[in-house]
């Protein structure tokens, strides 16, 4: 039985990745619209960008990573301790 809950834990956690990337992905692959058609739009002045603010895409990556990380490590350390204490106190009994 402990096999088969595994089993649909995994299938549970890929279903759900799997449900996350449909429906993120509409977003993230929106375009603007071309008008077309219309006149040419007057050429824009260029502008030098002094700060720009934000988090580089490599830091958020080394976030998301190490939350995953840790998360991963605190489900094992605590999967082993649950089946620990299930295994002492089944032989108890």
């Amino acid at each position: 039985m402990n096999r088969i809950h595994r089993y649909l834990g995994v299938a549970a956690v890929l279903g759900g990745a799997l449900l996350t990337l449909a429906v993120a992905a509409p977003a993230a692959l929106a375009v603007i619209p071309d008008p077309g058609g219309g006149p040419a739009p007057a050429a824009q002045p260029a502008v030098q960008t002094i700060v720009a603010g934000g988090m580089p895409g490599w830091q958020i990556i080394l976030i998301a990573a190490g939350a995953a990380l840790v998360a991963a490590v605190t489900a094992v350390l605590l999967d082993r301790a649950w089946m620990t204490r299930r295994s002492v106190t089944a032989r108890a009994s």
